[in-house]
């Protein structure tokens, strides 16, 4: 009888607790986010194309979703880590300073091949203002070297403090579901109860 008494407050104490919990806990399941393979490897100045991220145990090709050319469709998984966003929000500026610099450099390419054909009837390689639409893509193609360089690396950071985040939240919530204080109280008949405290804030 005395076992019987022990089992049943532990589990109503431990029942008791975890619904305490379980009311502070956020409604909705922020899920772990892994990238394709190919995007895991990506090193510095790696290539600018877009991530493949998929929120599910799947890897297949299929399952992978893209994440945009800023990362737009990352953003709403990483709105709680203030961590992942601010490097999501690092990868969104690198992404700006790229799509900059191409077409500065596009639009330099061009004024020097209209400058070509701009002669009467005589095509012209090395005018002044030839010099300058040079000297601004060779400018460019350089500056593409220091965009590009972390690019890839901020959008990996963003992924990988918002899985860190997540294990945080379990190892927290695994302490909070582990009693504060074990003892031993006695029931009115005399026969000694298994005390279990929880701290649930």
């Amino acid at each position: 009888m005395s076992l019987l008494r022990v089992s049943a407050l532990s589990l109503g104490l431990s029942l008791s607790a975890a619904a305490a919990f379980a009311q502070q806990a956020p409604t909705q399941q922020v899920p772990y986010i892994r990238l394709s393979p190919e995007d895991q490897a990506r090193g510095l100045n790696g290539a600018q194309r877009n991530f493949f991220f998929t929120t599910g145990e799947s890897t297949r090709e299929e399952d992978y979703v893209n994440a945009g050319f800023f990362g737009q469709r990352l953003r709403p998984y990483l709105a709680n880590n203030p961590e992942a966003l601010a490097n999501l929000n690092a990868y969104r500026a690198q992404k700006w300073l790229f799509l900059g610099e191409r077409l500065t450099f596009v639009g330099a390419v061009a004024f020097y091949s209209q400058q070509v054909l701009s002669g009467d009837g005589e095509q012209q390689y090395f005018k002044d203002t030839q010099k300058a639409a040079i000297g601004v893509a060779t400018l460019s193609l350089l500056s593409n070297i220091f965009i590009t360089r972390h690019t890839n690396e901020r959008f990996q950071r963003a992924v990988s403090a918002h899985n860190a985040g997540l294990s945080s939240a379990h190892s927290s919530m695994l302490q909070r579901l582990t009693p504060a204080t074990i003892g031993l109280a006695a029931a009115q008949n005399g026969q000694p109860l298994l005390a279990l405290r929880w701290n649930v804030r």
